[in-house]
């Protein structure tokens, strides 16, 4: 058995290439049977997000066999020809692919270091395998593991804390000035990715009132259908100042669409109620000296791209923090692993050494004389069962290190089984643990 992971990022490939290999939510139930009932995996999933796509999968070969196989599969699956991305592909197994897992859960491998949404996907990306039946022992113990994991790095670190996009910073900086966001009324003039992703952001933190104001009508008003609000025409940009508590601008204009003067205006018949600027325009799009009015608040691109720069220094200390746990878990993960795999065999020598002391005391039986019941039941029962216990605990210590530090070269367990003569024994205590009678018949159960 094998851990491997095969995959892609926006660090291994373009967006045109990673869009080739994505899985859109329509294909992705169909993506995990074909590559289950493949045979080359036996579980698996698959995290498909703008900025990766990688398939997580437990193989019953060695990784050698296995990763080219999901290589294959992945080029296919897609209707490419031949394997045209290999070069863009990384491929991991066991301790590697366990580790890039759990950094990926706990957003040490993301664009944007600590942000938590990738977490969430990777939920997403276990919850469809689960619903669809290609995910089972190992890799149920894998992610339940990785998002631990996560939840450690998130609550013994400060990785998450800072904000480290340009949109965020800005409301972050904008909850310093106001005590809440949910009762403000914000002026978003432009309708590009900076000003939408900021709008975002706003939504989130409760704000629900929007003045959107465009050169073209209607992106405004696509704004408009997204997060609510009312369009304003670009002519009246100056007699609206007045209704803002925040204004946020992004545009592609070459010129300052908002003056000190207007600025000076709109505070007064405000009655000097404080407004936070927040310029993302390259060239600035708000007069530098509107920062010096009383009561008046800004920010330009600048100012905002230091704040960012700080954050992430903050977030990169944080980050070693961060890939030491990463690496305590991963030594985990495989210790409670190991002992799962051991578990079978276990049991199966613990029912075959008993057997025998069972079968050696009726054998001798007639040579103990006059025993009571209770007296049998004793010899049974404690007598018996503690010498077996005795007698296995060197033995699972054995398979213990033994699967640890043999993991790439002989298969100890292996060896026990052809010892013991244990293979059908394992086999059987397997499939009652999974409660089937014939995995082969059972094609759900993986």
């Amino acid at each position: 058995m094998s851990i491997i992971l095969v995959g892609l990022n926006h660090k291994t490939a373009p967006v045109e290439v990673r869009e080739r290999l994505a899985f859109s939510e329509t294909m992705l139930s169909t993506a995990l049977r074909m590559l289950v009932d493949s045979g080359s995996v036996s579980e698996a999933i698959i995290v498909s997000t703008c900025n990766r796509v990688e398939i997580v999968a437990s193989a019953p070969t060695e990784s050698n066999v296995s990763v080219p196989q999901v290589c294959r599969f992945l080029h296919e699956f897609h209707h490419l020809p031949g394997l045209v991305y290999n070069n863009n592909l990384y491929t991991h197994a066991d301790r590697l692919a366990v580790r890039h897992l759990f950094r990926v859960a706990a957003s040490l491998d993301s664009m944007v270091l600590g942000e938590s949404q990738v977490l969430g996907q990777v939920k997403t990306a276990y919850s469809k395998a689960q619903e669809v039946g290609t995910v089972g022992r190992v890799l149920n113990q894998l992610l339940t593991r990785a998002f631990t994991v996560a939840k450690r790095i998130r609550t013994e670190t400060e990785i998450g804390n800072a904000a480290t996009s340009v949109s965020s910073v800005a409301i972050e900086l904008t909850k310093k000035i106001f005590d809440r966001l949910d009762n403000k009324r914000v002026l978003l003039v432009g309708a590009g990715e900076m000003t939408e992703l900021a709008a975002r952001y706003l939504v989130n933190e409760g704000v629900s009132q929007f003045l959107i104001c465009n050169r073209t009508p209607e992106r405004a008003t696509e704004l408009c259908e997204k997060f609510g609000g009312e369009v304003i025409e670009f002519s009246q940009l100056k007699f609206q100042l007045p209704r803002a508590d925040i204004v946020i601008c992004s545009t592609g204009a070459s010129e300052y669409i908002i003056s000190q003067a207007d600025c000076k205006k709109a505070l007064e018949i405000r009655r000097y109620r404080p407004i936070f600027f927040i310029d993302l325009s390259v060239p600035r799009n708000i007069d530098p000296n509107v920062g010096q009015l009383e009561s008046s608040f800004l920010f330009d691109i600048d100012d905002l791209e230091n704040v960012v720069s700080e954050n992430l220094r903050q977030r990169q200390k944080e980050a070693a923090k961060a890939e030491s746990i990463v690496e305590t878990e991963v030594e985990a993960f495989f210790e409670k692993l190991d002992i799962i795999e051991i578990g079978p065999t276990v049991a199966a020598l613990k029912e075959h050494l008993t057997e025998i002391a069972l079968s050696e005391f009726e054998r001798t039986r007639p040579k103990l004389g006059n025993l009571t019941p209770q007296q049998e039941e004793a010899i049974k029962q404690h007598l018996l069962g503690s010498l077996v216990n005795k007698f296995m605990h060197p033995l699972i210590t054995t398979l213990k290190e033994g699967t640890r530090n043999n993991r790439e070269s002989c298969n100890i367990v292996e060896l026990y089984h052809e010892a013991y003569n244990l293979k059908g024994r394992v086999e059987g205590f397997e499939n009652r643990r999974l409660g089937v009678k014939d995995r082969r018949n059972n094609d759900t159960d993986y």
